[in-house]
């Protein structure tokens, strides 16, 4: 099982989370590529069972270099139906758009038809950090990855 995680970082702290999330999913078996956003091609994504995006949070949306992967995938629209896709995003405080980064993020994998991993105990629409990552906010960032990998597994089956 394939696993993409993408995303962008300026600070360091998406792409500190970005490692984490990538761990997770290593630890639950998956096959893991982490790349930057600006180092992503197209068919990396066709190519995965699971993509997991991360962005710091600009205005509550998602940084450009990710909009941009977003706008671009329109290319393989309906050849991304059925992955599981989730999401995580950084942001410099609290009631600071973190919400509506991530859900900017779930709104474009949905309307490629994926599947969307939530959390129904917390930070359900995907983990977000305040400044840098905590202890608390990596081992979430594990948690999200390995679910992701968990349920790519049970698709599989």
């Amino acid at each position: 099982m394939k696993i993409l995680v993408v995303y962008d970082s300026k600070t360091g702290h998406t792409e500190k989370m970005a490692k984490a999330v990538a761990k997770g999913a290593k630890t639950a078996g998956a096959q893991i590529s982490l790349k930057r956003a600006e180092n992503l091609k197209l068919q990396e994504l066709q190519d995965a069972d699971g993509v997991i995006m991360g962005s710091p949070t600009y205005f509550g949306q998602m940084s450009a270099k990710l909009k941009h992967i977003i706008d671009d995938s329109i290319q393989l629209h309906t050849r991304l139906t059925g992955k599981v896709g989730a999401a995580f995003t950084n942001s410099a405080g609290t009631a600071s758009g973190a919400e509506t980064t991530l859900l900017s993020i779930v709104q474009a994998m949905l309307i490629h038809g994926m599947i969307v991993q939530g959390n129904a105990e917390t930070q359900h629409y995907g983990v977000a950090a305040q400044g840098e990552p905590k202890p608390r906010d990596l081992k979430a960032c594990e948690e999200l990855g390995a679910r992701v990998a968990n349920l790519v597994n049970q698709l599989r089956k």
